[in-house]
């Protein structure tokens, strides 16, 4: 495929992806009258057999085996599990209590967050670009708690959960659908326990709200394998800094749907506090897109400067092996300064048995 359209086919796949993502808003209601805590259940039961399948399919297990001999990596893959879960619930149960809107703050102010992480957890050293970012970013959490009259926990929760979630992940080393197989994996026994209790109970909607409802449950695996196999589409046919762009997708989509369908109130205070996330969000790009600019052009003037110096170095070379006759036109090449051969007369012949002396001749 050509490089052209590798990229149009990567960005498809990436607008298919964070599209996605951005109209979960959409999905979530439909479940009802099955509360976050059931509908996250069947999630993460739903999606361990769809990612399961998927993976036979692809045949992508070759880092099972691995894995089952690193306890470490299974304890931190353990951690990760909890972690989603609890962004995963927290983010179902403020979409179907009416707070699309502080959710998709969430997702904007989480690069933020994750670059604090670097900086307390990893010791990153941050950009003055960066800084300035953080310090809008910060700024922006206090007009929207002012706005709000209290602290956007949901928005603040969701953010640290996924930063934290994206910490753990870096040190695991899986890809999307390789992790979220593990997870799940690690969430299935006690999701599904859970599910059998609410239906010895008889507070389970899977078996009493119809077939269309059970159905739609089921589809839970698959609305989240379905964007992790195209983010895995486009992350391999796109540049990091396309990717980054992209991911600002899923909680515009969000906030356009908890303003313009669900019609959640957006006060003068809030539009201040927003506004200053988009701020600090456009600084944090532009400074990411400068930085990958640069090292795109240091890359190419390092490799035309060290194809100078190999050129240089062959020249040199072979004009030293000329001189030494050591390679070609040198000893290799016929000689010229040397008389043609012709018949040997016996006046000659005599001259050089003469000149060689006695045993050299007729020996």
């Amino acid at each position: 495929m050509k490089p052209m359209s590798e990229h149009r086919t990567g960005l498809a796949y990436g607008f298919a992806a964070y599209g996605i993502w951005g109209l979960f808003p959409l999905y979530w209601p439909l479940l009802e009258p099955a509360d976050a805590v059931e509908i996250l259940a069947h999630r993460m039961v739903w999606s361990l057999a769809v990612v399961g399948l998927v993976l036979l399919v692809l045949r992508r297990w070759s880092w099972l085996r691995p894995l089952l001999r690193q306890p470490r990596r299974i304890g931190l893959i353990a951690l990760g599990a909890t972690l989603i879960s609890a962004n995963w619930g927290l983010y179902i149960w403020s979409v179907n209590s009416g707070h699309v809107v502080e959710a998709a703050l969430g997702y904007f102010i989480n690069p933020l967050v994750s670059i604090a992480f670097g900086v307390l957890l990893l010791r990153e050293r941050l950009r003055p670009a960066q800084w300035a970012a953080v310090g809008i970013g910060a700024v922006a959490v206090l007009v929207l708690t002012i706005g709000y009259g209290e602290l956007p926990w949901i928005a603040l929760s969701l953010a640290l959960s996924f930063a934290l979630y994206g910490l753990v992940k870096k040190h695991v080393g899986l890809d999307g659908l390789e992790s979220l197989a593990a997870e799940t994996s690690l969430q299935f026994l006690p999701a599904l326990g859970f599910l059998f209790f609410l239906g010895s109970r008889g507070e389970s909607t899977f078996t009493t709200e119809g077939t269309g409802h059970a159905v739609l449950l089921i589809s839970a695996g698959a609305v989240t394998a379905l964007p992790l196999v195209c983010f895995g589409g486009a992350a391999v046919r796109l540049p990091l800094s396309t990717i980054g762009l992209l991911q600002y997708l899923t909680p515009l989509t969000q906030f356009v749907l908890g303003v313009a369908v669900f019609h959640e109130e957006m006060p003068p205070e809030r539009w201040a506090g927003f506004s200053l996330v988009w701020l600090a969000l456009s600084l944090l790009t532009w400074d990411a897109l400068r930085t990958a600019h640069r090292t795109r052009g240091d890359l190419r003037r390092a490799g035309a400067a060290a194809a100078e110096k190999a050129a240089a170095e062959a020249a040199a070379a072979a004009e030293a092996a000329a001189r030494t006759g050591t390679g070609p036109g040198g000893a290799d090449r016929p000689r010229t300064d040397l008389p043609l051969a012709g018949p040997v007369t016996e006046t000659e012949a005599a001259a050089t048995a003469r000149a060689e002396g006695p045993g050299t001749a007729g020996s």
